[in-house]
C-alpha cells in the first residue's frame, strides 16, 4: 500500500430470496452490521450498500448507516415449488420482474462486494446472468456465497448442488464460500455438505452472533422472566402452545412471543391457553433486545435465533423443527455436544417437562466462551487483504488466495487480540 487514502464508498450488496421466515433477511442484516464496522477498519474507506431481500416489511429493518433495503416481489413455497406470494402472475413472470430488479440494482450500485444468501443463483436462476455480467465486466468485484453453518442432510445438500449445474462454472463466478459457522461444531466439508471440489473456497467466518446491534431501551418487559419464541412464527405454534401452558417459576414471569408470520387467530389461541404468570404477544420491537434481558429462553433451533442466544450466557432449551429439513435437529444436536445448550425434540416435549426446565434454568448461567461467534472477522481477514489493492486479473486473485491461505494455514484460522497482527501481514503482502 502507497499510504495514499481513498475515500470513495466501499460498495456492498447483500442478496437474500426470502421466502419462508426472516432467516435470511435477518442474517444478512447480521453481516450488513459486522461489515459496516470491519470494512473501514481494513480499508481505510467508507461503506455504503443495499439489502435487496423479499420480505415485504423489508424497509423497517434496522440497517447500518451508509446502507439502504430495496424489496423484490415477495415469493413463497407452494405445493409444486415457489409461487408470488401477492401477485395474481404467473411465476414466470414475477422471476422476470424480479430479474430485472436485481439487474438494475447491480448496474446502478456497481457494488465493490456482492454477498448471495444460500442460493447461489437466486429463485429460479434470477441471479445468474447478472453475477455472470458483473464477473466479466466488474473482475474487480468480489463475489461470494454465504451459508449458515448447517445445509441439510448430506444427500439433500448434495441434491441442491447438482441442481446449480456445473461446479466450474461456479468456481468462475464465485470468489469464496462463507460458511456462517464453527467447524468444531458442524463442519459442511467433513460431512459432504458441500462438494470436494468447493472445499479451497471454503472460509469459516464464526457464528454471525458477536456484533449484532439491539437496543436495549427497546424492551419494556420487566426482568426478571424466561423468554419463548419461535423466529418468525409460520410453523411455531406446536412449541409454542406447550411453552403458554408450563407453570412458571416464583419471581419470574414468562413471555411468549408468537412471532410476526403467525397466523392472528393461531396468536389469539395462544393468550387464551396461556398458564398464569405468561403473556403472548406477537411480536417485540427488537429480538435480541427481549433475549439479552430474559433469565433464560426456550426456542427453536433456527439459525438466527439460535445465534442471538449464543452471545449470551443464558440458558436456552432448543425445539427444532425436524420437518420439512433435519437442519434445526442437526445444528441442535451439534450444539448439545459442543455444551452449548440443552435441547428436547418437540414429539418428547410436554408442559410438565418445560415446567421443570423453567426451574432449573433460572438458578444457573451457561458458558460458550470456547465457540467461535466471531460475527464474520475469520472471512474478512481474507477479504480484507485482497481488497485494499483492485484485482486487474484473475490470475492476480489466486496468487492473493495462495498468500492468505499459507498464513491462515499457520495461525489456524485464529483471529488475535485485536486483530494487529493480521494486518501486519496485510502490509506485509501490499
Amino acid at each position: 500500500m502507497d499510504g495514499s487514502e481513498n475515500t470513495t464508498p466501499f460498495r456492498v450488496l447483500l442478496y437474500s430470496h426470502d421466502s419462508v421466515g426472516l432467516g435470511h433477511i435477518r442474517r444478512n442484516l447480521a453481516l450488513a452490521h459486522t461489515l459496516a464496522t470491519e470494512i473501514p477498519a481494513m480499508t481505510g474507506r467508507p461503506v455504503t450498500g443495499m439489502l435487496l431481500t423479499g420480505v415485504g416489511h423489508g424497509t423497517d429493518l434496522d440497517v447500518p448507516e451508509g446502507f439502504d433495503v430495496a424489496l423484490l416481489p415477495s415469493i413463497c413455497k407452494g405445493d409444486s415449488g415457489y409461487e408470488p406470494r401477492h401477485m395474481q402472475v404467473p411465476m414466470d413472470d414475477l422471476i422476470d420482474i424480479r430479474t430485472q430488479l436485481v439487474k438494475g440494482v447491480v448496474k446502478g450500485l456497481s457494488p465493490d462486494l456482492i454477498v448471495v444468501d444460500r442460493h447461489a443463483y437466486g429463485v429460479n436462476g434470477e441471479l445468474r446472468k447478472t453475477l455472470a455480467k458483473t464477473r466479466k465486466k466488474r473482475p474487480g468485484t468480489t463475489i461470494v456465497l454465504g451459508l449458515r453453518e448447517v445445509l441439510d442432510e448430506p444427500a439433500v445438500a448434495a441434491a441442491e448442488w447438482e441442481r446449480l449445474g456445473d461446479l466450474e462454472t461456479f468456481r468462475a463466478i464465485f470468489d469464496e464460500i462463507w460458511v456462517y459457522g464453527d467447524p468444531q461444531v458442524h463442519d459442511v466439508r467433513r460431512t459432504g455438505e458441500v462438494p470436494a471440489i468447493l472445499h479451497d473456497m471454503v472460509r469459516y467466518t464464526g457464528y454471525l452472533s458477536n456484533g449484532r446491534r439491539w437496543v436495549p431501551e427497546a424492551d419494556p418487559t420487566e426482568a426478571p422472566y424466561i423468554v419463548s419464541m419461535s423466529g418468525g412464527g409460520s410453523d411455531g405454534k406446536g412449541m409454542l402452545s406447550i411453552a403458554a401452558r408450563a407453570t412458571v417459576p416464583a419471581g419470574h414471569r414468562h413471555l411468549v412471543v408468537a412471532g410476526p408470520q403467525m397466523p392472528a387467530e393461531d396468536v389469539a389461541e395462544l393468550q387464551r391457553h396461556a398458564a398464569p404468570g405468561t403473556r403472548v404477544v406477537a411480536s417485540v420491537p427488537d429480538g435480541l433486545a427481549t433475549i439479552r434481558r430474559a433469565t433464560a429462553v426456550v426456542s427453536m433451533a433456527g439459525y438466527n435465533t439460535v445465534n442471538e442466544v449464543m452471545s449470551t450466557d443464558h440458558p436456552v432449551l432448543l425445539v427444532p423443527r425436524e420437518l420439512p429439513r433435519q437442519e434445526q435437529l442437526i445444528r441442535a444436536r451439534g450444539l448439545k455436544r459442543a455444551g452449548a445448550v440443552d435441547m428436547e425434540r418437540l414429539d418428547h416435549l410436554t408442559a410438565d417437562r418445560l415446567s421443570a426446565w423453567f426451574a432449573a434454568a433460572v438458578h444457573r448461567t451457561q458458558d460458550r466462551t470456547h465457540l467461535d461467534l466471531a460475527g464474520g472477522r475469520v472471512e474478512l481477514r481474507g477479504f480484507g487483504a485482497f481488497s485494499v489493492k483492485k484485482r486487474q486479473t484473475r490470475d492476480d486473485l489466486v496468487k492473493v488466495k495462495g498468500h492468505l491461505t499459507e498464513i491462515e494455514n499457520a495461525f489456524h484460522n485464529k483471529t488475535p487480540p485485536g486483530g494487529g497482527l493480521w494486518y501486519g501481514y496485510q502490509t506485509r503482502l501490499f
